[in-house]
């Protein structure tokens, strides 16, 4: 008998760059970006000052690109902090532009920024935005051609920049609840967000699911963590509600650890806790409860807790992440996910620096620029943004060209820039797509300024960008440690996953102690299986430097369940059960092993 061959499937590589993420289209960030960037552009043309109309469209464009769901307040650092960086960089770059002859100078300070920029992309996903800025507008304004002064290109950049920011935070959100008011829907929504995860992983239990929903339980507990900051009344009232799920989340885990389906009521009572977050109408009455072993047993208290937490509005809170410090900061930075950071994007952005000034084209600084966008490790595989930055860029140029034979000028041009700004909140599921509708803007860019049409030019310098950074990023370098990012994730995860093992076994009897080390403990093992999971989509010969990988977070994903249901037993009898403790004890050999 012959038996089947398996189906064909494309290697992790390639079928990362195909891969396009799922969502609902963002509403309020395509209308924040239709109002954003061509409507700046406009003014300037207006004004009589279209170079200035393009530096403020330039500001909003690139805080349109790390506009993302989440709350107010968060997004006032996610998009402040990189545009405060990038007026940074539109000042330093103009003081280089008077090196233009000098291509050694120009050359040695790309990549001397490009050190210090890619080795702050380690410490944090704001960093990294900032960096990313930083070094763009520092080769647009070495080498765009400008009237203004330094200083007046980086107060107009951060200008378009701040102008996206307040529409971020001072427009409405399409549905609101009623009496709630809309400043704080975002915290609302991520909170809400968890009980919903909670009610998901209990439907899942005993089903092939529940890993999945395991896993989005924790994405969405990260995401309600990050979101409540600020002590205003209504935070603290968030914060108690988010703290109340907590113990949910740690009865539906052990829950689903033990591989058995709970009772389909069990979830009614988490979904109703969601309702009330989102309209703020009391929680009413719960289920009647299920107590015939630990798990139920700790869910029915859990939900009791919760509320009475609703209803009294205060309670527990939910542990806060503290944020980075600054000498966190430094340290993280020179460390090795830093270090090797540091040293591609350097070496990719003074390459690319290099090249241009050898060549001499018209627009010199799409070379470096392109570069840094594409060596950034934190952005995905090496050679998926190097496939999709092509592909969209091509795309890109080619419709803009076609497009430009038929618009009027400049009227045209703005209108197309309004359109490019209202769909990159919706491009962002694919980076090809993204990169298309960014080639689309800059160009009309470009020609609003005044520059000639660069269609051609702008595939030409792309394509070489790729090759800068397809060199340098499987380059070996002295002192730098392959795969030094997944490693670092790892021995946090690992870590925090023996904390919080320490913590448990010896019956402490701090609950708040321990809810705040099964948070750590997840979270970190997420951010190490994210880590993991994009080091194996690279190349064969970068991929294998994490090799084995992926296996320890397996090993940590078991350790921490099997721990969480050994405390949820804890809470039940007193005590540490002998075979839980077992149980583990084979875990931790297996970590070590």
């Amino acid at each position: 008998m012959v038996r089947p061959q398996p189906p064909y499937s494309l290697p992790p590589w390639l079928a990362h760059a195909l891969r396009a993420q799922r969502a609902p289209v963002p509403w309020p960030a395509v209308v924040r970006g239709a109002l954003a960037a061509g409507p700046l552009l406009l003014t300037g043309v207006l004004a009589g000052r279209p170079s200035s109309g393009v530096l403020l469209a330039l500001g909003a464009m690139l805080a349109g690109v790390n506009d993302r769901p989440g709350t107010r307040l968060a997004a006032v650092s996610r998009l402040g902090g990189p545009a405060l960086a990038g007026a940074l960089g539109m000042l330093i770059g103009s003081a280089l532009a008077g090196f233009a002859g000098s291509g050694l100078v120009i050359v040695a300070a790309f990549a001397g920024l490009g050190l210090i920029g890619g080795a702050f992309s380690a410490v944090g996903p704001v960093a990294s935005a900032a960096g990313t800025q930083l070094l763009v507008t520092v080769a647009v304004g070495a080498g765009m051609p400008l009237p203004e002064a330094g200083w007046q290109r980086a107060l107009l950049f951060a200008g378009g920049a701040g102008w996206l920011v307040t529409l971020r935070v001072a427009l409405p959100s399409p549905v609101r609840a009623k009496g709630l008011g809309y400043l704080y829907d975002g915290e609302r929504a991520a909170v809400a967000g968890v009980y919903d995860a909670v009610a998901a992983l209990l439907g899942a239990a005993g089903g092939p699911d529940a890993r999945a929903r395991r896993a989005a339980l924790t994405a969405a507990l990260d995401q309600a963590q990050d979101a409540l900051r600020g002590g205003g009344a209504a935070t603290r009232r968030l914060r108690a509600q988010f703290g109340a799920a907590l113990p949910l989340a740690e009865a539906a885990t052990a829950l689903a650890w033990t591989g058995e389906p709970v009772p389909d009521r069990a979830a009614e009572g988490p979904l109703r806790l969601a309702a009330a977050v989102r309209t703020g109408a009391p929680v009413g009455a719960l289920p009647a409860p299920a107590r015939s072993d630990a798990g139920l047993r700790a869910l029915d208290e859990a939900l009791l807790r919760a509320a009475e937490a609703f209803d009294r509005g205060s309670g527990s809170e939910g542990a806060v992440r503290r944020r980075v410090s600054p000498t966190a900061a430094v340290r993280r930075a020179a460390g090795p996910a830093g270090r090797e950071y540091g040293l591609r994007v350097g070496l990719s952005f003074g390459a690319g620096a290099a090249v241009a000034q050898a060549l001499q084209p018209v627009h010199w600084y799409w070379l470096p620029a392109t570069a840094v966008f594409l060596v950034k490790p934190d952005l995905g595989p090496l050679v998926s943004r190097v496939l999709c930055r092509a592909a969209g860029t091509v795309a890109g140029a080619l419709l803009f060209a076609g497009l430009a034979a038929l618009l009027p000028r400049p009227l045209g041009l703005v209108a197309l820039v309004g359109v490019c700004g209202a769909l990159i909140p919706v491009a962002t599921r694919h980076f090809a797509a993204q990169t298309a509708v960014v080639t689309v803007l800059v160009l009309s860019l470009v020609m609003a300024g005044g520059e000639p049409g660069a269609s051609w030019s702008r595939i030409t310098e792309t394509l070489l960008a790729c090759v800068i950074v397809l060199i340098a990023g499987h380059l070996p370098w002295p002192g730098a440690h392959r795969g030094g990012g997944v490693r670092v994730r790892i021995a946090v995860a690992r870590e925090a996953a023996q904390s919080y093992v320490r913590h448990v076994l010896s019956g402490d009897e701090d609950r708040a102690g321990r809810w705040a080390l099964r948070r750590e403990a997840y979270r970190t093992l997420a951010e190490a299986r994210a880590a993991v999971e994009l080091a194996a989509a690279e190349l064969p010969v970068l991929a294998r430097h994490s090799h084995g990988s992926r296996r320890v977070t397996v090993v940590l994903e078991r350790l921490v369940d099997a721990t969480t249901a050994c405390a949820v037993q804890v809470d039940d009898t007193g005590r540490v059960p002998v075979r839980d403790a077992e149980r583990i004890e084979v875990l931790l050999a297996e970590l070590a092993a």
